[in-house]
């Protein structure tokens, strides 16, 4: 993880620890030792968003589910989510979610009760459950718990009993886009009682269904129970590349959410975060009795 993204998810951290109180720049800034514009210059640009566009669609996301799974009033919802009024918080949310508060509460609810939209729905569209075990973990879509819209990806365990049982929620597609380009995928990531490891993973297989570059965040993994971060993840797609596949991993017992998955090219000062060590091949095998040590030179 470079110094950026590590700033960026502290900022993170600190925005959704804050959302119910009121929030400047300076003192989010503060969080990363950076002046004011140049945060705003590096959340922007990792972010796709303003500092304050993000923090109004996270209070709006929030917003939505109170509306759904609470009988608060809506002013009070409005006021606790830092709105001047309702009538600013109603212009605000319709934007989004293109109906005013009261009606989507009304709207949203009925077909909740009716179950003509589940409260989570076990199918995704594109995505596909797998692992070692995906018969004992469950995946789909949350309404309630959501980053940004209307709905976030979950997976969770139903009758795991210990860590060597994982499963992942993924996709694969084709490289031909990306080819000879070093691409970067984000996402917003949630957990809950994650004993072993939960995590974001990517890799990219040759036209031979080799691996050529490969990361599962097993050297940063995810543990316990956090709230919304943005993580990342940054290979290179060499040419002959066929495929990419990517997904959320979730080992053992707990649940993990994502929200909000980014596919983007960045330049080569943008670190790789690739797991996979190609040595070169040998002309012949050596140290077969185990004697020789690394860095240890022969008579």
């Amino acid at each position: 993880m470079n110094h950026y993204d590590f700033v960026i998810q502290q900022a993170i951290k600190y925005i959704e620890e804050h959302l119910h109180e009121p929030l400047t720049l300076e003192e989010i800034a503060l969080q990363s030792n950076f002046s004011k514009f140049h945060f705003h210059r590096i959340f922007q640009s990792a972010a796709g968003m303003t500092v304050s566009e993000y923090i109004r669609k996270r209070r709006l996301a929030n917003a939505s589910a109170a509306l759904l799974y609470s009988k608060e009033r809506i002013l009070d919802i409005a006021l606790y989510y830092q709105f001047e009024s309702q009538e600013s918080f109603t212009r605000a949310f319709k934007k989004i979610y293109k109906l005013p508060p009261g009606q989507y509460r009304r709207l949203m609810s009925d077909m909740i009760k009716n179950k003509e939209e589940s409260y989570m729905e076990t199918k995704i569209k594109g995505w596909f459950l797998s692992g070692s075990d995906p018969f004992s973990y469950e995946m789909g879509v949350d309404h309630e718990i959501v980053h940004q819209g209307k709905g976030s990806g979950y997976l969770t365990s139903k009758t795991v009993l210990d860590s060597t049982h994982f499963a992942t929620m993924m996709q694969a597609f084709k490289a031909n886009r990306f080819i000879g380009k070093r691409i970067r995928l984000s996402c917003f990531i949630r957990t809950k009682d994650v004993e072993t490891y939960a995590g974001m993973w990517m890799r990219v297989d040759d036209t031979m269904e080799e691996v050529v570059q490969f990361d599962n965040m097993s050297n940063r993994p995810i543990k316990g129970t956090t709230n919304w971060n943005r993580y990342s993840i940054v290979l290179d797609v060499p040419e002959k590349s066929a495929v990419i596949s990517f997904g959320i991993n979730l080992a053992g017992q707990g649940t993990v959410w994502s929200d909000q998955f980014t596919f983007e090219e960045v330049d080569e000062d943008t670190p790789t975060t690739n797991l996979e060590i190609h040595g070169e091949l040998q002309d012949e095998p050596v140290n077969l009795s185990f004697d020789e040590e690394i860095g240890e030179e022969q008579i």
